[in-house]
């Protein structure tokens, strides 16, 4: 006779156990035909799923949050059966549900087309208006090989052969689709609804090992209702439109070749927009009482193996042999470096809190599938720094760098922030109670700056608990760049000390703390956030002075060094081309101001200012407009 738990606080009683449909259908018809799946104390279960015992229940609808990942992996089945019955000699293996949609891998002779994926989603529609019963089966082993054995499907009696012994093997039918699945799935297929697009398919490796077969992977993304699947799609088109490889490009910023994969060639305006983001953190550093280090590049592995980081990086990590037998690694992160800065002489409790800051260049082996344009790549610098402090000094250093973080974000044009807070991971360096005092300050911390936190379960840094900060874009996607991070372990591992008060020895703690996370990818996120229009004391050009005839070209000569000597960068074009050709080309080159001269100008001092996306101009004196763009193009400090 289980009691049932509803989310307002309300109990049902029962005289024998209950599913969770007959729970929907006492609480209301309604309620019964739109639930979706049942949530019993924390566990996703099917609607018939029986509650034998007391219980705190939450029926899902789709309005729910849970609701969109069940409505995901549901499409994910339905797209399988499309595919069987379209191309019966395909064989399937597995098919989650991902951020923003689902993907299903398929085992087949020939590439699936364009052509093929419109074909799929039409029968995917079709299925879904049969309204087909989704019911779950509970097979023994031997029926389930012998199952996948006579349909010819070895990548599927894999996957029952690695399931343990003893461990329920659940089924899912739906019509004449049956599927090895956990679940749990909605009712019928009707559920599922039609805001659901195929998008693309791309290979992979079975089990992600390249000695393996190569599967087609069919990538959709499903939604709710058709408006947020419109809107999708649409943020998509926009994404497309802001690619930061393509911006690159076009705006000759960067490039990447096969010659030096996973690196970045800077060109001049590149290097300059580059050069300004570094400069501001630089000076909002300084302001900060930041001292700034430089670390060696190559460092020997003992230290790495002091540190925790050979074991748990080295397959990441770039190695040299040198002529004296030593392995030397290329830094893949900065922390034990700055360890040793810290460690030169004798510190007190006086000394801290010490904030050393470095634009660290480092180098990781990343996976080359891993790369992605600048976002992603195996040499970047991190806008690193470590404080090193007292525990006491816990709470106010943090305080302190979530109001820089929030001050350097606004700065860039980003305010909508929010923070997860990740804990401790499965593999770890540290005892528990080591971490208990690293989270527990961490969480103190987090309280006092009144910042307001959703758990990342799992996702700490090997040494100690992290804060990750998300901002987010022009277009509504997240990003996760800056980070902090409490450390009681590597001061230890590596004997950092200083002296208290009382003149003992002590360790200091270590807050690792990152603003952007890495120049290249910040870089990339401000291509995309503006589109390749960056604000003007970003551009790396703020203006171009241009002529409408070659009788103003000793006046444009003018405008064009007093601009340079005012500290603007400027550019000049002097070309015997139209006018219009002349604004066109620079207006696409995404240069915020063109001051447009002719004889008019000449003869009265003056400059036409034409500004990016606009179709006036403004006449102003010439003194006039070179103050106003200096004062447009001053940063944020």
């Amino acid at each position: 006779m289980p009691n049932i738990t509803l989310p307002d606080g309300s109990v049902r009683k029962f005289d024998a156990s209950v599913t969770g449909l007959q729970l929907a259908n006492d609480i209301g018809p309604g309620l019964a035909k739109a639930a979706l799946m049942v949530l019993v104390d924390g566990v996703e279960c099917d609607l018939d799923h029986e509650i034998k015992q007391d219980s705190n229940v939450s029926l899902i609808t789709r309005s729910d949050d849970l609701a969109l990942k069940l409505i995901r992996h549901d499409c994910a089945h339905v797209m399988a059966a499309a595919v069987q019955e379209l191309f019966p000699e395909t064989q399937v293996t597995i098919g989650p549900s991902i951020e923003n949609g689902f993907y299903y891998d398929f085992f087949r002779k020939e590439r699936f087309s364009q052509d093929d994926l419109e074909t799929i989603e039409k029968r995917m529609h079709e299925l879904i208006d049969r309204d087909d019963k989704v019911k779950r089966e509970v097979w023994n082993r031997e029926r389930a090989i012998e199952h996948y054995k006579g349909l010819n499907e070895p990548f599927k009696v894999e996957l029952v052969e690695a399931i343990p012994e003893g461990e329920v093997l659940s089924f899912y039918r739906q019509g004449n689709f049956l599927d090895l699945c956990r679940g749990p799935h909605a009712p019928s297929t009707r559920h599922i609804g039609h805001a659901f697009k195929l998008m693309s398919v791309a290979g992979a490796y079975w089990r992600g090992d390249s000695s393996r077969p190569m599967l087609q992977r069919i990538y959709g993304t499903a939604w709710p209702d058709e408006k947020k699947l419109k809107a999708y799609l649409l943020m998509l088109e926009e994404a497309e439109k802001r690619d930061h490889r393509r911006l690159g490009r076009e705006l000759d910023l960067f490039h990447m070749q096969e010659e030096a994969v996973g690196s970045i060639f800077w060109h001049e305006k590149g290097w300059t927009l580059y050069r300004e983001i570094e400069a501001h953190v630089r000076r909002r550093l300084e302001a900060g009482a930041y001292r700034e280090v430089k670390t060696p590049q190559l460092i020997d592995k003992a230290l790495w193996e002091a540190s925790g980081h050979w074991d748990k990086f080295r397959e990441n990590m770039f190695t040299a042999e040198s002529e004296d037998d030593r392995t030397l690694a290329l830094k893949p992160m900065n922390c034990p470096g700055h360890v040793q800065i810290y460690k030169q002489g004798i510190k007190s409790y006086r000394d801290l809190p010490l904030r050393m800051a470095e634009f660290g260049s480092c180098h990781r082996n990343e996976p080359s599938g891993a790369l992605h344009g600048i976002m992603r790549v195996r040499a970047f610098t991190q806008d690193d720094a470590h404080i090193f402090c007292t525990d006491d000094q816990i709470t106010s250093e943090s305080i302190i760098f979530c109001d820089l973080l929030r001050q350097i974000y606004k700065d860039f044009g980003f305010e909508d922030i929010h923070v997860k807070f990740s804990d401790r991971p499965e593999v770890r360096a540290g005892d528990d109670s080591t971490w208990d005092r690293a989270e527990t300050a961490l969480r103190n911390a987090c309280d006092a700056a009144g910042l307001e936190t959703t758990l990342n379960p799992g996702e700490g840094a090997f040494y100690g608990p992290k804060l990750e900060f998300v901002l987010r874009d022009a277009i509504g996607r997240d990003w996760q760049c800056g980070t902090l991070q409490v450390d009681f372990v590597l001061p230890e591992r590596l004997d950092a000390n200083y002296i208290s008060q009382d003149g003992s020895k002590c360790r200091p703690v270590m807050l690792h703390r990152a603003v952007l996370g890495s120049m290249e990818r910040w870089i990339g996120i401000l291509i995309e956030q503006y589109s390749g229009r960056f604000p003007m004391w970003l551009a790396p050009v703020q203006g171009v002075v241009t002529t409408i005839t070659g009788d103003a070209d000793t006046y444009a000569n003018i405008v064009f060094e007093k601009c340079k000597k005012a500290g603007l960068r400027i550019g000049k074009d002097l070309r015997n081309e139209k006018i219009n050709y002349k604004i066109r080309e620079h207006s696409q080159a995404k240069i915020p101001a063109i001051l447009v001269v002719g004889e008019r100008e000449e003869d009265q001092g003056t400059v036409a200012i034409r500004r990016l996306g606009g179709k006036t101009q403004e006449i102003l004196a010439l003194d006039e407009a070179i103050n106003k763009l200096v004062q447009e193009s001053t940063p944020p400090e």
